[in-house]
This record gives structure tokens, sequence and C-alpha cells, in this order.
């Protein structure tokens, strides 16, 4: 019997449909990983599971970061967000202590895509926050979906998990999904005179889990020296 079959019969939900690819090694400045892809069958969207071949070193349930893809954040280095360098302090983290990344694709700008989120840039810059930019565009606040990443955790047979997250939403609807959240590890990096106005927003409008620096921090040099916006 699948993973999905037993899903279907213990929680009564239908299965989220995805399939996955083969497992390959993926060596990277953050240590020596194993990667899988992930096909969305409902949405074509693709996913990557970047994983420590080593189980948890604590015994405790794995590690588990649902990172959104950031273009502007991960890969360009974007002081406007936090996005990088969370990325990259939970692969360090899941290099140390074991567990798994899920780069979800598709969820550029909390969900609303790239032209719509350099489209609420510039809202920001005219002085609208975050949650207020999406409004003026008549978008959703959060139009993320992890109904695709719960099955893909089930899958690899993460039932129970230690969520990587500042995002108390993320944990809600994996709950919902089937996946139990049995910890919250806060992944908070040093703010930015840039960024530290949208992470105010965040804990303010958004119920996120942060403390924020009064004094924002000096760039960071070597793999941490990044920043993105949705988490």
């Amino acid at each position: 019997m699948t993973t999905s079959e037993v899903q279907e019969m213990s929680t009564g939900r239908q299965p989220h449909p995805v399939s996955g690819g083969p497992i390959v090694q993926l060596p990277t400045a953050f240590g020596t990983f194993v990667a899988q892809a992930w096909t969305d069958l409902a949405t074509g969207a693709e996913h990557l599971a970047v994983s420590s071949p080593l189980p948890p070193t604590d015994g405790m349930a794995p590690l588990v970061r649902l990172h959104s893809e950031c273009l502007t954040g991960d890969v360009f280095g974007s002081y406007r967000c936090d996005c990088g360098e969370q990325l990259a302090y939970a692969l360090e983290l899941i290099n140390e202590s074991g567990g798994t990344l899920l780069y979800l694709r598709g969820q550029e700008g909390r969900g609303i895509g790239l032209a719509n989120k350099v489209k609420a840039y510039a809202l920001q810059e005219a002085g609208f926050d975050t949650v207020e930019a999406n409004e003026q565009l008549g978008l959703p606040v959060d139009a993320r979906c992890y109904k695709a990443a719960a099955q893909i955790l089930a899958e690899m047979g993460l039932h129970e998990v230690r969520l990587l997250s500042n995002n108390p939403d993320k944990q809600d609807r994996l709950a919902k999904a089937g996946v139990r959240v049995v910890e919250m590890v806060p992944t908070e990096v040093p703010s930015r005179d840039e960024n530290i106005r949208y992470l105010q927003t965040k804990k303010d409008r958004m119920d996120h889990r942060l403390v924020l620096d009064v004094q924002p921090a000096a760039p960071l040099a070597g793999p941490r020296g990044f920043e993105h916006d949705q988490d």
C-alpha cells in the first residue's frame, strides 16, 4: 500500500497528486545534500527537496523548511527582504542537524508572481507597506498553498517535523494537510535598514514571530549574505 493510500484511509482526504524523480547528490557551499525534484501534478509546478543524507543528530523530529521561491532575494541577494538569508541559515542548520528543505517554486511574492511583486515594490516605494501594496493591486496578502508541500513531506515519510519558520500560518496549514509540527524553530536573521519596515509589518500585521533588532545589522559576508520577502 502506498503512502497516498494509507494517508487517504487514515484522514479521509484525497491526497494531493505529486510525483517524485530520482534522488541525486547535491554538493553545495553549505555541505553535501541529496536532492529530489517533485512535480505538482495539479498545477505543473516543480519543487525541489534538498535533504541531509544523515538522520537528525539529536534523535528528534527532522528539521523542515518550506522555502518559497524568491528570485530577487535568493538569486540577487536583495536587501528588501530576509528570504535569501533565511535560505542560507536553514541549509546550514539542516546540514548540521539533519532534515529537509523544500524549495517551493511558483510562490514568488507570497504567491502573486514576480511581475506583481515588482509592482508591489513600486507601491511600497510610494509609502504603502507590504500588506497594503498587495491590497492596492487587488491581490491576496498571501496566495500560497501548501497542499503539494504537505503531500511531498508525507511521501518522504516526514509526518512529524520541526518547522524552520517564523510564520505560524505555515504550521496551521500543514496541520490541516496532515503533517504534525511538533516544534517551531525560529529562522530570524538580522534586519537591515532596507527591510526593517517590511519585517515590522510581518510582525504586526501577519503575526510572524519576530523579535527584530533595535539596530539593523551591517551587511554579512559569506554564505549568509542574502535576503528575501515572504517566509
